[in-house]
């Protein structure tokens, strides 16, 4: 055998051990065939295998690329590796025409990850081309049973009910749909200048409510309190005239008691000298006239029918006095 023969026997040998080895990164796999028939997965590490016989099944992934005109775009490439790590896909926005014929524009994200590779080369064709339809049709099929208001507040709503149909709908092709989020959701300008407006008459009506109600409250605050300043001046009233009358009886009390006593000590003293009830008399039909013409605009001199009566029993104060 000659010298360049055999060197080409040695590349070609090289190359051929070469082509064998497989280096697969952790969270990757790669579906080998042989021959045109699935043979194997191989898994994280060094792997081995014979060319010719033996080689990678490619896989359709979806790629995120910048162009020159700033824009972000997403093209199809089709790898040899799987990617076993959670991946997120940006899809396009797209029109969805609500319950109540309103016509908006949303754009979704979606975080997907393969968890069986076989099934997701061999189940569907195009993987990622596949959940874009899947999830555009889905998301048509929810917003399209919901009015235009119901739709703006009902994000999370429709992003629980998205995930779960499509999670069902992408586990025979091996794919766990873990989350999807709306991004925006655009509606027309006509719409929006009118949703501007009844969210701003909403508002005036709210706050010409809550004015009314605080001028309610306060108009009962206020009527309580007058209310509580009267019942408390009207208590008081009722004690000072409790205490007044009180007062006035003690006093009454106390006046009769001294003028018992008084009364009582002259009886004692005219019990000596006699006819204490003359003087008695006597004495009360002098407080009694003198009550009669009291008064500063009282120009009547009132003389008493029993005027020598009178004179007598002075006369006769006077002797039992002086008798004393």
């Amino acid at each position: 055998m000659s010298l360049g023969l055999l060197g080409f026997v040695v590349v070609a040998v090289l190359i051929y051990v070469f082509k064998g080895i497989l280096i697969v990164q952790q969270q990757e796999e790669v579906i080998i065939e042989r021959l045109g028939r699935y043979e194997k997965t191989l898994s994280a590490g060094l792997n081995f295998i014979f060319p010719i016989f033996e080689a990678p099944r490619g896989i359709t992934k979806m790629v995120t690329q910048r162009g020159f005109d700033g824009q972000t775009y997403n093209y199809p490439k089709i790898v040899d590796k799987i990617d076993l790590r959670e991946s997120v896909y940006d899809f396009p926005r797209q029109n969805v025409i609500t319950k109540d014929n309103v016509s908006i524009t949303i754009n979704a994200l979606l975080y997907f990850q393969v968890v069986d590779s076989k099934s997701a080369v061999y189940e569907i064709e195009n993987l990622p081309a596949a959940i874009e339809k899947l999830t555009q049709t889905t998301l048509r099929n929810l917003v399209g049973q919901l009015e235009l208001q119901e739709t703006l507040v009902s994000r999370d709503k429709i992003n629980s009910e998205l995930r779960i149909i499509l999670d069902d709908a992408t586990n025979k092709w091996g794919v766990k749909v873990n989350r999807v989020e709306l991004q925006d959701i655009i509606t027309p300008v006509d719409i929006q200048a009118a949703m501007d407006k009844q969210m701003k008459a909403e508002r005036e009506k709210r706050a010409m409510i809550y004015e009314a109600e605080g001028l309610k409250e306060a108009a009962i605050r206020k009527a309580e309190g007058q209310k509580e300043a009267a019942i408390r001046a009207a208590e008081g009233d009722r004690q000072a005239a409790i205490l007044t009358a009180e007062g006035v009886a003690q006093a009454r009390v106390i006046e009769a008691e001294a003028e018992k006593e008084a009364i009582g000590r002259i009886i004692e003293a005219l019990a000596k000298n006699g006819q204490p009830d003359k003087y008695l008399i006597a004495m009360k039909y002098l407080e009694t006239l003198n009550a009669i013409t009291a008064g500063e605009n009282n120009k009547i001199v009132y003389m008493p029918y029993e005027a020598t009566g009178i004179l007598s029993s002075i006369d006769g104060i006077k002797e039992m006095l002086v008798r004393k």
